[in-house]
C-alpha cells in the first residue's frame, strides 16, 4: 500500500493483536481510512465476530504512519475470500507460520544445533574424526532446519488449500 486511501473497501488479515478489538487471525473489513495532517492514519473497521450468525462490530484505530498499519494489518486475498471457512485457530496457524523469518527462526535453531553437535563431536570424538563428524553434522543440521521451515510453510497452506477445494471437488495434495 502507497497510500491509506488504498485500503478502503479491502479485506486484510490481522497480523498484531488489539486486545478488546480485532486479535491475531481476524479478518477486518476497512470501511473508511484517512491520513491525518501529523501523518498519523485513522482507520475505521469492522470485524465479523461470528461467521455463522454476521454479526460485526465497528472500531475506529490510529496508527502512526502507514508503515504501522501495514504491520498490523497486510492484505492476503486468499484468506479475505475464504475466511468464512476457517476456524480463527487455523488462521492464527497460518499467520504465525508465514511470520517466521530465517533469522527469528532458523538461525537460532541452527546456531544452538551446531554448538551442541560440535561440543558432542569433539569430546566423544578426538582428533580429525571428531572435526569430521563436525563438519558433516552442521551440514546436516544446517539442511535439516532449513528444509523443516520451508515444509512447514507450504503445509500450513496447503491445509487451508485443501479445505476450500472440498466445495471445488479438487484434491490438493
Amino acid at each position: 500500500i502507497k497510500h491509506i486511501d488504498e485500503a478502503i473497501d479491502q479485506k486484510f488479515l490481522v497480523t498484531k493483536t488489539i486486545k478488546g478489538q480485532a486479535s491475531l487471525g481476524s479478518v477486518i473489513h476497512i470501511m473508511d481510512a484517512e491520513e491525518m495532517s501529523d501523518g498519523s492514519v485513522k482507520v475505521e473497521y469492522r470485524v465479523t465476530e461470528d461467521s455463522e450468525k454476521f454479526s460485526y462490530r465497528d472500531y475506529t484505530v490510529k496508527f502512526q504512519d502507514l508503515m504501522q498499519f501495514c504491520k498490523w494489518a497486510r492484505p492476503d486475498n486468499f484468506i479475505a475470500r475464504h475466511y468464512k471457512e476457517f476456524n480463527l485457530k487455523d488462521i492464527q496457524h497460518y499467520v504465525k507460520v508465514n511470520n517466521r523469518s530465517f533469522t527469528s527462526f532458523c538461525l537460532p535453531i541452527i546456531i544452538l544445533a551446531i554448538i551442541a553437535v560440535w561440543i558432542i563431536s569433539i569430546v566423544c570424538l578426538k582428533g580429525s574424526t571428531g572435526i569430521i563428524v563436525g563438519l558433516l553434522a552442521s551440514l546436516v543440521v544446517f539442511l535439516v532446519v532449513i528444509t523443516t521451515f520451508k515444509k512447514q510453510k507450504s503445509q500450513a497452506k496447503l491445509k487451508l488449500y485443501q479445505k476450500v477445494s472440498v466445495n471445488w471437488d479438487v484434491v490438493i495434495k
